[in-house]
């Protein structure tokens, strides 16, 4: 089942209201047609239901059982919220304005436009905090480019933010009564499609966003490979020309985005810097082994950040897929020149079923407690075996929830979708290697699907704003013998969050 919005019609959410004491607020989605649906109840006073027992009663541990009826309700499984464990506090959840991403937001007319985004950034949406932006061209672009491709330019003399005329061609794009065809239209829209987006979802949105970055490639006259795509480096060694010149483009990305004024919360150093290690790999990528990243941040990005107007800018290291730690970590982190410059650690969850979160991210974390870490990249459908788009399917809801359930549970501090939103094939993407999205842009149409994907978010994003801190959160039984998955958050207003998966 998918909800669908046009431009007169889509479904909205209330503004969180705190219960009061001695109640609560639920919020149900279900394969059955539930989406967010809200109902109140009140805390059971007694301590005793009929067929449970609750033992270790104290002011940190209630152990009051929630009903919807005046009468008790027998329980198989008490969840008892323990407010005196404390874990990690969050940073958010998100997803990435893409080219693409951007693409089908304008290929839908002003007042869907609207919807699409107040459903992801207002109170009467998800509520997102967290934005992650390509630096220059991704796959999910409609051809591959930087913002200096003039060859051997090190001073970046030529680098651009390829700004054209954007409102022209958008409102110029919309013809024959919905979007130009890909070839004649889409191509002719510029990158800098994302910064009235950015800049209306933060006129939308009454939480603080964050913005992040991520490159894909550098100019290719940078590479060993001189090619977007296939196994390629940066030429040179740190603290050379080449490696110099690449820490400045992050600082004068930064610099051209400030003149539009929108700032960022962090960098991560190069997105999933193991595929330019890889031979014949489709699509940009800038191959960097850990020491290299860790040589690269020491010498030159993390100088070349401190020493510019942003130098409170955070820098993430990773960006890639989980089974890289605790290696990753302990080789930058444990070096004393660029771990200075470093705040945390970016994890992608594609080969997660590799690289089981004990064996990776909790390491990681008991070794470096100081460091966050946060899940940058997250979609379904880029395996071969996946299809691309499944309009309304519920479990690949069930797999966001699961994923950012476990995350949550092993220290980790947000989660980032990727596209937010694709059209119907789960693209564009010059490569082809669509994907599936929680908005599917139906531009013929003039509508956009939300799909079960987009609600299991809300469920975290709406409810754990940031600054939330994970809790205790006891089960009277072990977690394998039932079929729930949950975790616990105390909210910087004092609330209780409790989110449950029954998968």
């Amino acid at each position: 089942m998918v909800c669908v919005c046009n431009a007169t019609y889509c479904d909205t959410l209330d503004p969180v209201v705190l219960p009061a004491p001695g109640t609560y607020i639920k919020y149900e989605s279900s394969k059955a047609g539930k989406r967010l649906e809200r109902s109140e109840g009140s805390f059971q006073r007694s301590l005793r239901a009929p067929g449970t027992h609750c033992e270790q009663q104290t002011q940190a541990r209630p152990c009051l059982q929630p009903t919807l009826t005046p009468a008790p309700l027998p329980a198989d499984l008490i969840l008892t919220v323990d407010t005196t464990q404390r874990y990690q506090k969050v940073k958010g959840f998100g997803g990435s304005v893409t080219d693409a991403a951007a693409l089908n937001i304008f290929s839908l007319p002003e007042t869907a436009q609207g919807h699409l985004l107040r459903s992801y950034f207002s109170e009467e949406g998800l509520e997102y905090n967290l934005v992650r932006l390509p630096m220059a061209s991704c796959d999910f672009s409609l051809h591959a480019y930087t913002y200096d491709d003039i060859p051997y330019d090190y001073e970046l003399a030529h680098f651009s933010l390829r700004d054209e005329d954007t409102k022209l061609k958008v409102s110029s794009g919309r013809e024959r009564g919905g979007m130009l065809g890909r070839e004649e239209g889409l191509s002719s829209l510029c990158p800098l499609l994302q910064i009235p987006i950015l800049h209306r979802a933060l006129a939308m949105s009454k939480r603080p966003l964050s913005l992040y970055a991520s490159p894909w490639t550098s100019p290719t006259w940078m590479k060993t490979s001189e090619s977007y795509v296939g196994k390629g480096t940066l030429k040179g060694q740190a603290g050379d020309k080449y490696h110099k010149t690449w820490a400045n483009y992050f600082v004068r990305f930064l610099d051209e985005y400030a003149k539009y004024n929108l700032t960022f919360w962090a960098v991560t150093a190069e997105n999933e810097p193991s595929a330019g290690l890889i031979n014949n790999y489709p699509f940009q990528c800038l191959g960097f082994t850990a020491e290299q990243q860790r040589d690269f941040i020491a010498r030159d990005l993390g100088p070349a950040l401190a020493n510019s107007s942003h130098h409170h800018v955070q820098l993430i290291i990773l960006d890639d897929n989980r089974l890289h730690l605790p290696h990753w970590a302990k080789v930058v982190l444990e070096d004393e020149e660029a771990a200075r410059y470093v705040h945390g650690v970016g994890i992608h969850w594609y080969l997660d079923f590799i690289g089981p979160i004990q064996d990776t991210v909790v390491p990681t974390h008991e070794l470096f407690p100081d460091y966050f870490i946060l899940a940058t990249e997250a979609c379904i459908g880029a395996h071969f075996w996946e299809r691309d788009v499944i309009l309304g399917c519920w479990e690949r809801g069930n797999q966001y929830s699961h994923s950012i359930l476990m995350n949550l549970n092993h220290f980790v501090a947000g989660w980032t979708d990727w596209n937010l939103a694709l059209d119907l094939e789960g693209g564009p993407n010059w490569v082809k290697n669509y994907v599936d999205s929680p908005i599917i842009v139906d531009s013929s149409k003039d509508i956009f699907y939300k799909q079960p994907m987009f609600y299991h978010m809300g469920h975290f994003s709406k409810f754990i704003p940031e600054g939330s801190q994970r809790v205790g959160l006891v089960a009277s039984k072990e977690s394998k013998k039932t079929d729930l998955e949950y975790t616990a958050f105390l909210r910087p207003d004092g609330a209780v969050v409790v989110v449950v998966l029954n998968r």
